[in-house]
């Protein structure tokens, strides 16, 4: 008899079956969570934004717009834009909010 190395035609059709049930579960609970994760980060960022406005307060005695806070280094972007692309704004007391 012969010694035949590899895969049969039913042992791979059986792994592309298992790879693909894995698939159809999982796809559909990453998409459902997508809004819920964009809706965290752009808490966050609010969050992350408003202790660098404190901060460049505390520096400078003013409320800064976002083109001051990236000048001076307490932004990277002076954009204002939450991962869900929805635009923040820097009130006059410094609270941040989405518009």
């Amino acid at each position: 008899m012969k010694n035949q190395k590899g895969f049969t035609l039913i042992e791979m059709m059986i792994v592309l079956l298992v790879i693909s049930v894995l698939l159809i579960i999982t796809v559909p609970n990453i998409s459902k969570h997508s809004s819920n994760i964009n809706t965290k980060g752009c808490e966050a960022y609010m969050k992350t934004v408003e202790a660098q406005v404190q901060a460049y307060k505390i520096d400078n005695n003013k409320t800064p717009t976002f083109d001051e806070l990236k000048a001076d280094g307490y932004l990277k972007s002076a954009e204002g834009k939450c991962p869900d692309g929805s635009l923040l704004q820097i009130s006059s007391d410094g609270a941040v909010t989405k518009q």
